[in-house]
């Protein structure tokens, strides 16, 4: 690893290992919020799983209702009976927060609560088949709302996990390594000098000393 362009002094010593504690509680809190935010996305991914599953099977049989109602009534009288709804949806588009990630969280409100208002039209010229399909459309609804909210979420868990891992692999294969190294290499500088400066001051006593004697004599 690369050590840091720092003086060796024991100022500089000091204010590193203040530095290396500071980055080492980081990448704990890096790390621990990591594996919340894979533990959150694991759980929202499996439940999205699920219900697009049954989403994607509600969707067949209308689908399939459809079908059979295009078979036996004219498209213009399909066209006809779906051109004026009474039903009116409202989306309201919130947020709530997950581990510091805003994650949209998605409400509707039907103007009306009837189960008559999802039926645009009479019953004169329709059949059973088309209002069959109206009604697994209209349940479907709400699944496919639940649907786009879990799947923003995991995308968005997914952003913030990736930004949280490159943080914890800077900190633990680049800043923590080249604090290391540049503290053992201010602590090898510093005791090399703190060698050289007792065996000066030996070498200065031991000329005092032999200076003294040879005034003695």
């Amino acid at each position: 690893m690369a050590q840091l362009n720092v003086n060796p002094t024991r100022m500089e010593l000091t204010r590193l290992k203040k530095s290396l504690a500071v980055a080492m509680r980081g990448h704990k809190l890096l790390k621990d919020k990591r594996d919340e935010l894979m533990r959150q996305f694991l759980d929202i991914v499996r439940e999205a799983k699920v219900l697009r599953e049954n989403t994607e099977e509600k969707l067949s049989a209308a689908n399939r209702s459809l079908a059979v109602a295009g078979s036996v009534l004219q498209r213009e009288v399909i066209d006809s009976a779906l051109l004026l709804p009474k039903q009116e949806v409202t989306l309201e588009v919130g947020t709530k927060n997950i581990m510091s990630v805003d994650i949209p969280v998605f409400t509707s409100k039907l103007r009306s609560k009837s189960q008559g208002d999802m039926f645009s039209y009479g019953y004169a010229f329709t059949g059973g088949d088309l209002d069959d399909a109206i009604s697994e459309l209209a349940d479907v609804s709400a699944d496919l709302l639940k649907l786009a909210e879990l799947e923003k979420a995991a995308g968005l868990l997914a952003g913030e996990i990736e930004r949280t891992r490159r943080r914890v692999n800077a900190l633990e294969y680049v800043m923590i390594p080249n604090y290391q190294d540049t503290i053992r290499y201010i602590t090898m500088k510093l005791d090399e000098a703190d060698r050289s400066n007792t065996t000066r001051l030996m070498k200065i006593k031991d000329m005092m000393v032999a200076e003294r004697i040879t005034k003695e004599n």
